[in-house]
């Protein structure tokens, strides 16, 4: 059972975690994710700012449902670890400031998987002044690899909640829409190796997305009032956000258009790029409400009314063609 996980060749030729055991292994991810904070039984993050609150999340991520071992390398899943993680700290209008890594893996996992992991994940915390604190591994029939950012929220305004977008207020987004959904059909489509050169950025935004480090504080101390990361799809995020919060959200279509890359993309494989665009997800774009201009970085995508329509969310005040989404079961 353990030994059905395959890894690619490349990463084959030295020890296991099995050969190594786990404090050998615990030593070659802090070789690679360094902080003087870590080493311990627990670590003790520095003395936060007064007036501030602690914000933490988890996610987790599982070979064969949310990464491909042939798709990806060790350093894109680590990066992708990270900002997925982090995507949801700024989401709350707060600060990255520390990661821990859990990780259950075959005895069979090469020890080079792991390293690599562990320096991707360090090149995207070193984007954030973060540090990874902590963490665990142990022996598993699966490879799953679980991150718990930490954040924090300064200041007196109050945490981005999904509960308070306001009639009146407009929809605003930081990010691509649409990338990480078309880099997958492209994996799927021509597999790793064969992706046309100049579609490759969206294979990217699949394998490894980015997010600017300080969005959700920038959009937080601008007067933005409710926010959330494009993470399950366009339409069903804003559902969540529409439903908490009571109101209906009009998305603007000319606003979210296809680009010349996605339109490209969706030319090659005969399919509609709105369908990335609605209910892609992973693109861990942000998406604020707010009563001023647009936010530094971000750009007004949509407005927010009172509940008049059967859908929560509309496209140019209609149902949108695309709705569907990721589905964790």
């Amino acid at each position: 059972m353990a030994h059905s996980l395959s890894f690619p060749d490349s990463l084959r030729d030295g020890p296991t975690v099995g050969d190594l055991g786990e404090f050998e292994v615990i030593r070659v991810i802090t070789e690679q994710a360094g902080s003087s904070l870590n080493g311990d039984d627990a670590a003790v993050l520095r003395h936060a700012s007064p007036n501030s609150r602690a914000v933490v999340t988890t996610d987790m991520l599982v070979a064969g449902r949310h990464f491909q071992l042939d798709w990806s390398t060790p350093e894109q899943i680590g990066q992708k670890a990270i900002v997925q993680n982090f995507a949801d700290i700024e989401a709350m209008g707060a600060r990255p400031v520390a990661a821990l890594l859990a990780i259950s893996a075959p005895t069979h996992t090469p020890v080079e998987f792991v390293r690599g992991l562990a320096r991707g994940m360090n090149q995207r915390l070193e984007e954030y002044s973060a540090e990874l604190v902590g963490g665990d591994i142990t022996s598993g029939d699966s490879l799953v690899i679980a991150v718990t950012a930490i954040g924090q929220l300064g200041g007196s305004l109050p945490e981005l909640t999904l509960g308070r977008a306001r009639p009146g207020q407009t929809l605003v987004a930081h990010g691509k829409i649409g990338y990480s959904a078309a880099g997958l059909a492209l994996l799927q489509h021509f597999g790793p190796d064969n992706v046309p050169e100049h579609l490759r950025p969206l294979v990217d935004a699949h394998c490894a997305p980015v997010l600017t480090p300080g969005r959700g504080m920038v959009a937080r101390a601008a007067g933005a009032t409710a926010m959330t990361d494009n993470s399950d799809g366009l339409i069903v995020d804003l559902n969540q956000m529409a439903m908490k919060s009571g109101v209906r959200i009009d998305v603007d279509s000319s606003s979210i258009s296809p680009d010349e890359l996605l339109s490209e993309a969706a030319s090659v494989l005969g399919t509609d790029a709105w369908r990335w665009i609605l209910s892609g997800g992973e693109d861990h774009t942000l998406l604020s409400t707010t009563f001023g201009d647009a936010p530094s970085g971000f750009r007004t995508i949509g407005q927010v009314t009172k509940t008049r329509h059967e859908d929560l969310v509309t496209v140019d005040k209609k149902t949108p063609a695309f709705s569907d989404g990721w589905r964790s079961f």
